[in-house]
């Protein structure tokens, strides 16, 4: 029985054959609950066989929505079927990331399919938002530059976009918010579009309602990132956020911080986690706007200050109650905001701050009359630079390592570009050091004083060094302002020491000692920096004739983990070698031997270029300078400062080959327009070359003398010949003028001659012109004359033809008047013709009507006999066929009777002899 039923069973499809079914049902059902069940029946289907579905719905799919975009239920169906087409599932065996590529591909091609979606952002139902939203951020993740350009060129695209934010629905808002973040991390275009649909203030807008940055969670983090997508690179939108206020929404927020914190229980530790990245956030957005090398840097600079974020971020930095991270976030911020800004470094120094060296204890606890106070005005302050150097210098754990490189960075930035302030920092920092007092955090006394080792901090001289380094760098009062530091008093017969060669005691000291490298890095950038391009460092270093040597010996050390500080001292090797002089303590040549016969060429070059291969000078640019990178000795791995690296990079070819110049050349130093140092050789040269010149210039002299005689001789002569010619040119004057008299006399008589006939010519012209005046009064007399006889002729011919008119004036009325009879009798008689024509006419169409209608009568009496006979003849027609094929028919029995042997009648016969 079984059996027989399974027999009688329809085949069994399987899931390729289903969705060709449900595709084809999809395109050609006609109501739109039938095409709902479709989609029902294909999202089924979509998670376990994406491509079967894709390659067979989806278009299908992206028309209904189209089509059917008014039905709510049906929209919901087909984004939620299109979604899980991009999210199949893990096991399904068509799961593929190719998948996805082919369907953004299918999207972004025709521009009308990513409108459809921005269409259904019109639309307030909460799944027609969501899911649009959320199909594409999935197109855009697979093919984004796309995405972007269709966006960017749909109508209304972006302004659809950024009204999501709007939304009062958190999972709609935030969807956008990811959507719109995804969409500006690459496209300029969109940035300022996005940014010109007043994002700034709606992202401001949902921070504020998420509870700031301190309530706020995610979204808040999802907002800064959309902020910093929007400004990164983009001078236009960074004029717009500033022209449009965003700089004192920055400022309000972190006053809020500032104030949330300062309350007596403080923020919550589970909010503050989440506080302290959304407050890294926009941090990192302010950093934006404080690219080095951009033209709108120094007027971003300038809003903040003006709006109050600098000091408020100066503030949140030295706020004891902080995370580290964002406290060192916040002074790299603050030295964004101050460098290369003469005016802003000169009031930065200004500021007052809660001094770092306070502990954190009496904190909230102060009471004054009973109530809290603010621990600003409960805790001491101190000047900015003074706190930023109890950081800086301050020995302290490896976890504030970010911490104190920040305030470091700070410090940097104080001094960066600004001489005035250099001078002044660096004279502070050496009347602190020869005063009797002793100041923990002055460089100069910490680089000194040298590294006894009791301390295991190797970043406090490393610091130091680095402030240092930038104080000399490139600055040539710096330098001679530093020269002036000794230490020892002549006058009580103690050895006065240099400060570049109390460095150098302390870089030998702590090599022999083994201190740990980044100590002796820190002695050699300083001394780096400072001899380069100054020959009078040099000088100074080379007083002490032991320096060299030490150098010498720390670049020979066999240690393989010394590369650095042996590269270094072939670096500073060659410094001092370039920048020698014949006069120096140790002349040029000599130490050019000292160095080719203990170093020698190939040793200089191998340490050079590991040092320049090691990944920490090559790959620093890459390498993040932080604590995060630690060595086995538990420390971070920063051992250079950036400045510096720099530096090496941009002079490593010129202190490699320095070897190989010549000792008797000297390298010729501009500093401040002097020049300093000048090959002997080339004095010598030119020394000789003006001797040759003064010989030369006695023999010229000679030559004159001899030549001024010649001169003398021929001066003689030309004044004889000058005396000969003064005679000739009396005499040639005598003659011209006595021909000059003679051509007077003939110029009188032309005149005289002249004169007469000029007279005779007048009395001719005037005779001439008397007859002329009586042949015109005679011609006048006859005009007139003339002139009489025609007007007396004129007049009596007007007479003549006036008479004329009159005549015919009388002839032509009597004809009028017998024209007018005559028109009269004719009219009369035209109108009786024509009502006797009238008659006739009328008379006329009666019979014709008569007429017509007898002939309708006999034309249808002779289409009637016509039809009848026509029906006569087919009818007589159709009996003679019948007629003719029965005499056929009888002439063949007949001819078969007589084959058969029947008698025929004789009548029959003559029938068959007629038929014939």
């Amino acid at each position: 029985m079984f059996r027989i039923l399974e027999a009688q069973a329809p085949t069994k499809q399987n899931a390729t054959d289903t969705i060709n079914t449900l595709s084809g049902r999809l395109q050609s059902a006609t109501l739109v609950e039938d095409r709902r069940a479709a989609i029902l029946g294909l999202r089924s289907f979509a998670k376990l066989y994406p491509a079967s579905v894709a390659s067979g719905g989806l278009r299908n799919l992206i028309n209904s929505l189209n089509h059917d975009g008014e039905d709510v239920d049906t929209t919901k169906v087909v984004l939620e079927t299109l979604l899980m087409l991009f999210n199949p599932d893990e096991s399904s065996p068509e799961a593929s990331d190719d998948i996805a590529l082919w369907l953004a591909d299918e999207f972004t091609q025709r521009q009308e399919n990513i409108t459809i979606l921005l269409d259904l952002l019109d639309r307030h139902e909460f799944f027609s938002r969501l899911y649009a939203l959320q199909l594409i951020s999935a197109i855009s993740a697979a093919r984004p530059e796309r995405t972007q350009e269709c966006v960017y060129t749909a109508p209304l695209g972006v302004s659809r976009l950024v009204a999501i934010l709007d939304d009062k629905r958190e999972a709609v808002r935030t969807e956008g918010l990811l959507l719109l973040t995804a969409l500006t991390v690459s496209s300029s275009d969109l940035q300022k579009l996005v940014a010109f649909e007043n994002a700034f203030d709606r992202v401001f807008a949902i921070i504020g309602a998420e509870g700031s940055l301190t309530h706020g969670g995610v979204v808040v983090q999802d907002c800064l990132s959309l902020l910093a997508n929007l400004l990164r690179l983009n001078a236009s939108n960074q004029s717009f956020f500033r022209e449009t206020g965003g700089a004192s929404k920055v400022a309000a927020i972190l006053d809020q911080v500032r104030r949330e914190e300062d309350v007596p229980d403080g923020v919550a530790d589970w909010a503050a986690s989440q506080r302290n990245k959304n407050l890294w956030g926009l941090l990192s957005v302010v950093r934006l706007f404080l690219s080095t090398g951009s033209a709108s840097t120094q007027v971003n600079q300038i809003a903040f200050w003006q709006n109050g974020v600098t000091p408020l971020i100066l503030e949140i930095a030295f706020h004891p109650s902080m995370d580290m991270s964002v406290r060192a976030e916040a002074l790299a911020t603050c030295a964004d905001l101050i460098r290369g800004n003469s005016s802003l470094q000169e009031r930065f120094a200004q500021s007052d701050v809660v001094s770092p060296s306070e502990g954190p204890s009496k904190l909230l606890t102060t009471k004054i009359n009973g109530e809290a106070q603010d621990f600003r005005k409960a805790r001491p302050r101190a000047n900015v630079i003074q706190g930023l150097l109890d950081l800086a210098l301050a020995v302290s754990s490896v976890s504030s390592f970010d911490f104190r490189l920040a305030a470091c960075e700070c410090i940097k930035a104080y001094l960066y570009d600004h001489g005035p302030i250099r001078l002044h920092f660096l004279a502070r920092a050496r009347d602190g050091h020869v005063s009797d007092e002793h100041e923990a955090d002055n460089v100069l006394t910490i680089l000194l004083e040298g590294n006894d080792g009791r301390t295991g901090d190797p970043y406090r001289h490393w610091v130091a060094a680095v402030i240092s380094f930038h104080l000399l760098y490139e600055d040539f009062d710096a330098k001679q302002l530093a020269m002036e530091i000794t230490a020892g008093d002549a006058s009580k017969g103690e050895e006065v020491v240099t400060c570049i060669q109390n460095l150098t005691e302390n870089l030998v000291i702590g090599a022999q000692r083994g201190c740990d490298d980044r100590v002796s890095i820190a002695y050699l950038m300083v001394l780096c920096g400072w001899l380069y391009e100054d020959p009078d460092a040099v000088n100074d270093f080379l007083g002490e004739g032991s320096n060299i040597q030490s150098l010498i010996h720390m670049v020979l050390q066999p240690h393989p983990q010394k590369v650095l500080v042996a590269g270094l001292c072939a670096f500073l090797l060659g410094i001092i070698y370039e920048f020698s002089t014949k006069d120096s303590p140790v002349q040029r040549a000599t130490l050019y031997e000292i160095l080719t016969t203990r170093l020698g060429r190939e040793q200089y070059s191998d340490k050079m270029t590991k040092l320049r291969a090691s990944p920490f000078i090559r790959d620093y640019e890459v390498s993040a300078q932080t604590s995060a990178y630690e060595s086995f000795g538990g420390l971070p791995e920063v051992y250079f400062d950036k400045t510096f690296v720099d530096f090496l990079k941009d002079n490593y070819s010129r202190v490699l080959r320095a070897m190989d110049r010549d000792p008797g050349i000297e390298v010729s130093v501009v500093t401040n327009g002097i020049q300093k140092g000048i090959s002997r050789e080339l004095v010598d040269s030119l020394r000789s070359q003006l001797e040759d010149r003064s010989k030369a210039l006695q023999k010229a002299e000679a030559d004159v003398l001899s030549v001024e005689r010649k001169l003398g001789q021929e001066q003689a002569d030309h004044r004889k010949a000058a005396e000969g010619a003064v005679i000739e040119l009396n005499r040639i004057k005598n003659i011209n003028e006595s021909l000059q008299r003679h051509h007077e006399e003939d110029v009188h008589h032309i005149d005289l001659t002249n004169q007469r006939m000029l007279q005779e010519a007048q009395g001719a012209h005037e005779s001439l012109v008397s007859a002329l005046r009586v042949e015109v009064q005679k011609s006048k007399r006859e005009s007139e004359d003339a002139a009489a006889k025609v007007r007396t002729r004129h007049e009596a011919e007007t007479n003549d033809l006036k008479n004329t008119i009159h005549k015919l004036e009388t002839m032509i009325e009597k004809l009028n008047k017998d024209h007018a009879q005559d028109l009269r009798t004719a009219y009369e008689e035209y109108t009786t013709n024509v009502t006797v024509l009238e008659g006739r006419l009328q008379r006329a169409e009666e019979r014709a009507a008569e007429a017509e209608a007898r002939a309708a009568i006999a034309q249808n009496s002779v289409e009637a006999s016509h039809v009848s006979r026509s029906s006569v003849q087919v009818e007589l027609d159709d009996l003679l066929m019948v007629l003719g094929d029965l005499e056929e028919k009888r002439a063949k029995d007949k001819k078969r009777l007589r084959t058969l042997g029947e008698p025929v009648s004789d009548g029959e016969e003559d029938d068959e002899v007629d038929a014939e």
